[in-house]
């Protein structure tokens, strides 16, 4: 009687083989931190990708025959680093760290389209309205002019990434015209910045931030300020945002001063 054909081999079994490899031996640190640094490795060596499904517990827990309580403080270690994000109902996924440039001045919208990706918005408000003291300050108006705001959760592919709040004057824009990109709106009226100043902080995410965002209450989020201008000096908007830190790296090129 011809025994049953053995199951085909799929690609995950190499990355699980290798990561029982790497959990053989008496090293002194717990099994689960054994197991998160095994899994950390495949992600930083490639072999599992941002976007990509992270091995089930049920396939951890066969391929290293370590218990599910182990296998899942792992995956919480690393879900801690923002290297793993859990989504409801489908699992661990590798998260997609964005590297964000400081020295270029590139809108959400724009950054997003050169990634390939989906840019989409959750307007929080939208209006014209008088100006804040604060408003009049940093964009140098005076009391009888009118400002236009926009709040918006920004989303990338359908996942929300940021909180922006900005706010222009009102003569530099005609909101009915406005799509997803404010700069667009802005090139489009004569209007477009040239130059801007940041100042990032980083923070941990409130209730409200939390629950727009769709992250666990304290999670890292990074504040950002920035203040953009004409040519002519003058400014032309201010942006206050919250963007997530489990999926962005911001980088500055620094040159040694002489």
């Amino acid at each position: 009687m011809n025994r049953p054909a053995a199951p085909a081999a799929t690609p995950l079994q190499p990355l699980l083989a290798r990561l029982v490899e790497g959990l053989r031996g008496d090293a002194p640190s717990p099994l689960y931190l054994r197991l998160a640094a095994g899994l950390r490795g495949l992600i930083e060596a490639g072999e599992l990708r941002g976007g990509e499904a992270m091995p089930s517990e049920r396939e951890l827990v066969r391929a290293t025959r370590l218990s599910r309580v182990t296998v899942r403080k792992a995956t919480d270690a690393l879900c801690r680093e923002g290297i793993v994000a859990r989504r409801h109902g489908a699992g661990s996924f590798v998260t997609r760290q964005i590297d964000q440039p400081l020295s270029v001045l590139v809108g959400f919208s724009e950054d997003m389209k050169r990634r390939g990706a989906t840019v989409s918005s959750r307007i929080l408000q939208k209006l014209v309205c008088s100006p804040d003291p604060s408003d009049l300050l940093k964009l140098g108006l005076s009391p009888s002019d009118l400002v236009f705001r926009l709040a918006r959760v920004r989303l990338s592919d359908g996942e929300p990434l940021a909180i922006e709040n900005a706010i222009v004057p009102a003569d530099a824009i005609v909101p009915e015209n406005m799509g997803e990109s404010l700069y667009e709106a802005l090139r489009a009226s004569g209007h477009m910045p040239v130059r801007a100043l940041q100042r990032l902080r980083a923070a941990v995410a409130n209730a409200q931030e939390a629950q727009l965002l769709g992250v666990p209450l304290g999670s890292p989020v990074l504040h950002i300020e920035r203040r953009a201008f004409l040519a002519n000096g003058r400014p032309i908007e201010v942006t206050t945002s919250s963007y997530r830190g489990d999926r962005y790296d911001f980088i500055a090129e620094l040159t040694l001063e002489p």
